[in-house]
């Protein structure tokens, strides 16, 4: 009896825990999306300030992608080696204030740094703050990718938001990032507390495991499949960022009405992400990862081609939809291959993943000035596609299922 007492207090502890690390990787999710929407929506005052041409300030959003790609590929060694407790540690408390130095530069080539070094802060925790959810997915022995990254896009939207209301409130861009960044020093130092506690799969030593051998190109081809269908969702995500409303445009739509087509997009991407635990429990993730890009695929071909507004933001809403579960789901996929050592294959996969993020827009663009914006449009549906055909690569391993509750893993003080 006193046993089973102990062993019932053992298994609450550690579901204490694990709710303890959750919530500060959570707060990680939503620190990164803070600092680029907080960011992004004061970058037409920072262009005015500087007098930069949008050539000019092309170039410095450049500078952003490339300082993103410099920290994802990074990234994984710096997990893999000092665990990702110390890396999230680092790169949140850094955040703020590079956010700031990015509202004091005072001319193109100064910005660009700041851009560069903001984009590989940004980066590195992005990379790590996914494997830290991958292994707490893990631990927990049910679906939870989903809502960390719902809470990136909530933090994007609160970071526009308190952009948008510092402005209002005839606050500077300088002393907007100031009090944002100031605030999510704070949240870090909130979260930094709750990863005392983590996961016995951090920072670990070992030699690779069986699922990634050097003589295995197995595992490689995989993380090299899921890297490409990572970079055909987010050019998705990117071209509707910057192309959905201009669709709208081109359809008559008022501006007003023009922008439901992304508010419709990030919307039903948000609602997919709070609601996706749930469905990639009761669904496996092959027929998961078909259903999304049918839906994707379908919905925004049938809203483009009926040719209406109304139909357009359907459409973008159907597109949201169907791409909230894949990244999620891809993510866990690659954290999982070495769960010993997640950061190597998530870096490649993130970092595959933003390239299509930052050059959907381009994409789009140019094949747009040869083809018409609406035709352009359809290379989305194109890639959706190949989300359905590559499906297959999401199957889980075989005895590489998640653990049960009553089986998660033992929790070990974290070096961070």
């Amino acid at each position: 009896m006193t046993s089973s007492l102990h062993e019932t207090a053992d298994v609450v502890s550690v579901q204490g825990l694990l709710r303890r690390y959750r919530i500060a990787v959570s707060i990680m999710f939503a620190i990164a999306g803070m600092i680029i929407g907080t960011w992004t929506a004061r970058i037409p005052e920072i262009q005015h300030h500087l007098g930069l041409s949008d050539g000019r300030l092309s170039i410095a959003l450049l500078a952003l992608a490339c300082g993103g790609l410099v920290g994802m590929r990074t990234a994984g060694r710096l997990v893999d080696r000092y665990g990702t407790g110390r890396v999230m540690t680092v790169t949140s408390l850094a955040l703020g204030g590079a956010l700031a130095v990015t509202a004091y530069t005072p001319n193109l080539a100064t910005l660009g740094l700041a851009l560069l070094t903001l984009g590989a802060l940004h980066g590195t925790l992005n990379v790590s703050m996914n494997a830290a959810a991958s292994t707490c997915q893990t631990a927990y022995g049910r679906p939870i990718m989903a809502s960390f990254h719902a809470l990136f896009s909530i933090g994007g939207v609160a970071g526009a938001a308190a952009s948008a209301g510092c402005a209002h409130a005839h606050l500077s861009v300088g002393q907007t990032f100031i009090a944002v960044g100031a605030a999510l020093t704070v949240a870090a130092f909130v979260a930094i507390r709750r990863l005392a506690y983590a996961p016995h799969t951090e920072a670990v030593d070992e030699q690779p495991t069986s699922a990634a051998q050097p003589g295995d190109s197995r595992p490689r081809r995989r993380v090299a499949l899921l890297g490409l269908l990572a970079f055909c969702a987010l050019i998705s995500e990117g071209a509707a960022a910057d192309w959905s409303s201009v669709h709208l445009d081109r359809l008559g739509a008022s501006p007003a009405y023009a922008a439901a087509a992304y508010a419709a997009f990030a919307g039903c991407m948000t609602v997919g992400r709070l609601t996706g635990d749930r469905i990639t429990a009761a669904v496996n993730p092959v027929a998961l990862l078909r259903g999304s890009g049918v839906i994707a695929g379908a919905g925004l071909a049938a809203g483009i081609l009926v040719g209406s507004p109304v139909a357009a933001i359907i459409g973008f809403a159907c597109l949201g939809a169907g791409l909230s579960c894949v990244i999620p789901t891809l993510y866990s996929t690659a954290g999982n291959l070495d769960p010993n050592r997640p950061g190597a294959a998530l870096s490649h996969v993130a970092a595959l993943g933003y390239l299509g993020y930052v050059t959907g827009p381009v994409i789009i663009g140019g094949a747009a000035a040869h083809l018409g914006l609406g035709h352009a449009l359809l290379i989305l549906p194109v890639l959706a596609g190949l989300l359905v055909a590559a499906a297959p690569i999401v199957r889980p391993a075989q005895g590489a299922a998640l653990p049960s509750p009553r089986d998660r893993r033992h929790l070990t003080k974290a070096s961070a």
